[in-house]
């Protein structure tokens, strides 16, 4: 009796609580054997991997309720059940984990399990598998290994056959590398960051790693947990750099907005400058230093400091000037496509369609009803969504002719719809002449890239031209032209505009301290709100106030919007030539004319000489049917029969592809012979018809068909 109260006794010495009632261990590793966790007032101690592996005990409670929702009366019964069970291994009582294959007898501890080439699936229902049952993994046939493999992840030389200690990619079949440094890149990474090095697939390679046993915890990178880990990045330069800083307060102090607001160079962030120290104007954002601006220029010798006021007595030049505020559209910019010499807009932008590929499969676009942006917000937010493929358009309601296909009469009217909704998401203001609107929730929804991206979108793949940003818009993401102040009309019809035109319109200091105050509560948000002691004050202080509405804070917006412009390298390319593209941002389309239709299309005639003549007299009365659209004797429109031949209303902006094309029909009975319309091939077919008056009856009959079915 003496000798077995010895026995409990050491036991208890030696399995204190400290050590894992499941695996006897003391150790506390949380990437090997999970977090360990001690229930001081139960006396209890696991390793939660431990615990999840247990075969004899499942989470029956609340997330909160024991550990993680396993209970401690279960657990408790799991150890007891555990202590009369024999380790595989160590041959030691209390093995918790056993082999999920039912007619496997092996049960070991946990760790003795990693120790000996278990594979434990950390995904529901949480199997073990011993080594004879354990999944494996195999080489494709069309794969070629070549020897010597290196570890993807240690860079070390690894042994190109797959076992226990070796893996490799699922998707890219190239990529091998150890358990061990697999196991410790999910540990570091997490579920989010965790992909293939070499191919980054994510989704299959996830899935594989852990059907072999590759614990990836479900958290954030460790990199992205550290305290104050990318403090370094939050530090800006904060400095004047100007031979003569003007700044009372020294060449560290920066003012929110105005005259001493501190400007970093636009190129490479490592000089700075008060505006009033560089004569610029209240509402420039975009400065380079000298040094940048001589290598854009052309014009780099020794390395210089920035350039500041010239000591009095020397004056200088426009060219010197402009070299400092350089416009976006002389700074380098790198495009994937080759940038043009120079051209119009549709030229331009037929040079960057040339990345459509017609190689691989469209994307899909599914529209229901009228709910072209919705569809089109969809596309965008696809994973696999690629912007140089083609459209695959479809419109599932009967207001629209349904269509399978890259059809481009679908895209097109696609497109058109899309532009005109597209309209009233973040913009503000009359039609023609919209600005971007501050909103909330459209930033966090990234509303702002979306838009962006899906007007480059629309002007690439054949849309119409926009024309609806204001010319303040347009200046305002491409500096064009770089000269023209912003005005207090260019902040549109707010609320606040007109207390600011009262400010400007003070013919007092008295007035203009009234109403001053009569819209403190929104200066005092600017930064605005100053004493006034003179009536001459009054436009540097509106000067702030409009830099302010239109630009400090709608920065971020601004730079989203930007981001979402260089689908496909539109932005670019604007930036480069920003007079070419004025007109197509923020003009209306020119209406139609009869002779700008007739021009569209190029003439095919019959190779029979017999039937020349006849043709050619279809062509007059195509001529004069196109005038009689135009002046408003007809039933139709010169837009609708642009509709019937193109499925387009306006000469898209990158202009028709194919070009339109006119050839005709010879029939056997020209009093029924109606014109006929391929909009996937922007070609047009004219029935041979005796008369104006029956060519002029059929071609009303078969435009407005195509009107009244869409219009259904």
């Amino acid at each position: 009796m003496k000798k077995m109260k010895r026995r409990i006794r050491r036991s208890e010495q030696e399995y204190s609580i400290d050590c894992c009632a499941l695996c006897k261990l003391n150790e506390n590793c949380p990437d090997k054997y999970g977090e360990k966790i001690t229930l001081k007032s139960h006396e209890l101690t696991v390793h939660y991997f431990c615990l999840l592996m247990s075969s004899g005990v499942y989470q029956r409670g609340e997330e909160n309720e024991g550990i993680y929702g396993f209970l401690v009366d279960d657990i408790k019964q799991e150890v007891s059940r555990s202590h009369r069970l024999k380790c595989a291994v160590c041959k030691k009582n209390g093995a918790s984990v056993g082999c999920y294959v039912k007619s496997c007898r092996k049960m070991v501890h946990f760790p003795c399990g990693k120790q000996h080439q278990f594979i434990f699936q950390f995904t529901d229902p949480f199997p073990s598998y011993c080594k004879d049952h354990s999944p494996t993994q195999s080489v494709p046939v069309s794969s070629c290994v070549s020897e010597p493999l290196t570890c993807s992840v240690c860079l070390d030389v690894v042994e190109p056959v797959l076992s226990y200690s070796v893996l490799k990619c699922p998707a890219c079949h190239g990529s091998w590398f150890h358990r061990d440094c697999v196991q410790n890149q999910a540990h570091s990474a997490g579920m989010f960051f965790f992909r293939c090095t070499l191919c980054n697939n994510k989704d299959m390679f996830q899935q594989e790693m852990l059907r072999m046993g590759i614990h990836i915890p479900e958290r954030d990178a460790a990199w992205e947990l550290e305290e104050n880990a990318y403090e370094e990045l939050l530090q800006v330069y904060q400095h004047c750099d100007a031979n003569k800083c003007l700044s009372h307060s020294g060449r560290t102090c920066s003012s929110r907005t105005g005259w001493f607001q501190i400007l970093r160079c636009m190129l490479c962030g490592s000089r700075g400058t008060h505006r009033k120290c560089a004569s610029l104007n209240a509402f420039e954002t975009d400065w380079a230093c000298e040094d940048c601006a001589a290598v854009v220029d052309g014009t780099a010798s020794l390395p210089r400091h920035t350039d500041s006021p010239q000591p009095p007595g020397q004056r200088r030049s426009m060219s010197s000037k402009r070299s400092l505020i350089l416009t976006p559209c002389q700074s380098p910019i790198v495009c994937k496509r080759p940038l043009l010499s120079g051209g119009s807009a549709k030229e331009i932008l037929q040079e960057l369609a040339s990345q459509i590929s017609q190689h691989h499969p469209p994307m899909p676009v599914v529209v229901s009803g009228n709910k072209v942006l919705e569809a089109a917000m969809e596309l965008v937010k696809r994973s696999d969504f690629k912007p140089s493929h083609a459209l695959a358009v479809r419109f599932t309601s009967s207001k629209h002719i349904p269509s399978l296909g890259t059809c481009p009469g679908n895209t097109r009217r696609f497109l058109s719809l899309l532009v005109q909704q597209l309209q009233n998401t973040i913009f503000e203001g009359p039609d023609g002449a919209k600005n971007l609107t501050l909103d909330a929730q459209a930033l966090r929804e990234d509303v702002y890239f979306d838009v962006g991206c899906l007007l480059s979108l629309s002007l690439i793949h054949g849309g119409p031209p926009l024309g609806f940003f204001s010319r303040a818009l347009y200046m305002r993401l491409f500096n064009f032209p770089w000269d023209t102040p912003l005005t207090v009309e260019d902040m549109g019809n707010t609320g606040f505009t007109d207390k600011v035109k009262k400010i400007q319109e003070s013919k007092s200091l008295e007035e203009l301290r009234v109403s001053m105050q009569s819209a403190s509560e929104y200066l005092e948000v600017a930064g605005c709100m100053r004493p006034v002691d003179s009536l001459s004050e009054k436009d540097t202080l509106v000067e702030d106030i409009v830099s302010f509405h239109l630009i400090t804070r709608m920065q971020l917006p601004f730079q989203r919007f930007r981001e979402g412009l260089k689908t496909l390298g539109v932005f670019d390319q604007v930036q480069m030539f920003p007079g070419a593209f004025v007109g197509l941002f923020c003009s209306s389309p020119d209406k139609l004319t009869a002779e700008t239709m007739a021009a569209l299309f190029t003439v095919k005639f019959s190779e029979q000489e017999e039937t020349t003549g006849k043709e050619s007299a279809v062509l007059t009365f195509w001529r004069h049917y196109l005038v009689e659209c135009e002046v408003g004797r007809c039933a139709t429109s010169l837009e609708d029969v642009l509709i019937y031949a193109t499925s387009a209303d306006v000469v898209p902006a990158v202009g028709f592809s194919p070009n339109p094309t006119l050839s005709f029909l010879n029939p056997l009975d020209p009093a029924g012979a109606f014109p006929k319309s391929q909009p996937s091939s922007n070609h047009l077919l004219l029935p041979v018809v005796p008369s104006y008056q029956v060519f002029k009856k059929n071609m009303e009959y078969a435009v407005c068909q195509l009107t009244v079915m869409q219009a259904i």
